[in-house]
């Protein structure tokens, strides 16, 4: 089974970095193939808005830019699970994960449907007093929500609880391998 774990964050050292490799940890333990995919580093522009806000994703479920969508985009697809784990800047998710997000709801919503049912997790991390993980993760939920995926849990980090949370994350991953491969057992 292949589980991507995409997040976002311009630090390669902090709380979101801890958080998304400790969930990789759970899901390689459990038995996943795991692909990485820190979007920071990825080429992955703004949605332009083109043809008066409805334009070729509309029509066709391509985006007209050429940078790192696509290929992160085909990865999703072949994916059997998703993990999406993002820093909270002013109680929303990062910068690189909302360009990516509001592309992919574009392409997912309107036309394509490739990632409609899939189940995900999705990790909000907050190095600040930690207010806006919940704020992030609604949100986060609600662009997912758009796109026919389901939120099989929320998890928020933030300093505070990091002692305790990134274990739990671990067998986060861990109950999520044995949910895609057994079935979740939540209506919805």
């Amino acid at each position: 089974m292949k589980v991507a774990v995409v997040w976002s964050s311009p630090n390669k050292d902090g709380l979101t970095n801890t958080a998304a490799s400790r969930i990789m940890k759970g899901l390689t333990s459990a038995g996943a193939d795991v692909k990485e995919i820190w979007l920071n580093k990825e080429k992955i522009e703004h949605c332009k808005a083109c043809g008066n806000g409805w334009g070729n994703c509309n029509k066709t479920g391509e985006c007209i830019l050429t940078d790192d969508f696509k290929k992160v985009y085909n990865e999703l697809n072949e994916s059997d699970g998703i993990v999406f784990v993002s820093a909270v800047y002013w109680s929303e998710m990062t910068e690189c994960m909302k360009a990516f997000i509001d592309r992919l709801r574009r392409c997912e919503a309107t036309k394509n449907h490739f990632l409609s049912g899939k189940r995900c997790i999705l990790v909000a991390c907050a190095g600040g007093t930690g207010r806006g993980t919940l704020e992030c993760l609604h949100q986060m939920e609600q662009a997912l929500t758009h796109m026919g995926m389901r939120a099989y849990d929320r998890i928020p980090i933030v300093r505070y609880n990091a002692e305790y949370m990134l274990p739990a994350l671990e067998k986060a991953g861990e109950v999520y391998c044995d949910k895609l491969a057994n079935g979740f057992d939540m209506y919805y």
